[in-house]
């Protein structure tokens, strides 16, 4: 069985090269497999490997204080999610475009899952926002749910601009594990949002304390499982090889999909 951890912190380093350098050795050492982003404001990881090197990893990471108590999302799978071990230093550990949106300094209210699914239940009068890309969308979403139709998290404050809908009202926003809405809610706080909440930790972390009251559909994820049911077990759901478009099941089987050669996706894109 392998263990599946993802977390991230956004803090100041100064010293992301350096720190790149001795993850990427203790990993190897370790045999792990996934990614590691540096920056200066933070770590972003998605780690896979067996229990006991999981286990190594997070004893050597909290040996520097700035890493302690990172809340995970952990799930398991019979097979190794990732091709190879990466890690790198990059400007942003997620990429927004916006410096002046440090979350390590000020970042939005969250409500945790439990909370968001008992306003739910009552029907409260609130905007659900999505974060996320338009292909992760598609495989699945809150009811009622905001899309923007974005590409790229860089397409979201531009996207968001554009709404035509009452910033009086709370709107709570959500993202696979949290990351792109520490962000996200600050944008939307600068463009004159009054009641802005980001779903903590995320859709993953919604599925793991509630289940999947209220979602439509899967949850895409950005390893070789491709995308997780609300009992966080892996679904039928394929990426194509060539354009990285997640395939539903129905996907698969049309006749503008060969494996390694083309989807429906391709073929739109070339028509395009």
């Amino acid at each position: 069985m392998i263990v599946n951890i993802a977390g991230y912190r956004f803090i100041d380093i100064n010293n992301p090269g350096e720190m790149k350098i001795k993850f990427l050795d203790k990993c190897l050492e370790l045999e792990l497999k996934g990614t590691i982003y540096f920056s200066d404001n933070g770590i972003n990881f998605f780690i896979a490997g067996a229990k006991d090197m999981i286990d190594k990893y997070m004893y050597f990471m909290e040996l520097d204080e700035r890493l302690v108590g990172i809340p995970l999302k952990t799930s398991y799978t019979g097979y190794q999610p990732f091709r190879r071990m990466i890690v790198k230093k990059k400007k942003e550990i997620i990429a927004l475009g916006l410096d002046e949106v440090k979350p390590a300094e000020y970042t939005s209210p969250s409500i945790d899952p439990k909370e968001l699914k008992k306003w739910l239940d009552e029907e409260r009068d609130i905007l659900l926002l999505d974060t996320r890309n338009d292909y992760e969308l598609r495989i699945g979403t809150f009811e009622k749910s905001i899309d923007l139709d974005i590409k790229t998290f860089r397409e979201f404050p531009s996207a968001v601009e554009k709404l035509d809908v009452d910033k009086t009202k709370t709107l709570v926003m959500f993202c696979t594990g949290g990351i792109r809405c520490e962000k996200a809610s600050v944008v939307m706080e600068n463009q004159g949002w009054d009641n802005v909440l980001q779903l903590e930790g995320g859709v993953l972390n919604y599925f793991e304390e509630v289940g999947g009251e209220y979602w439509n559909g899967d949850c895409f994820v950005f390893d070789q499982r491709v995308a997780l049911n609300p009992e966080l077990k892996e679904t039928e759901i394929e990426m194509c090889f060539i354009c990285r478009e997640p395939l539903s099941k129905e996907e698969q089987k049309s006749k503008d999909y060969k494996i390694m050669e083309y989807c429906p996706y391709c073929i739109n894109k070339n028509k395009e």
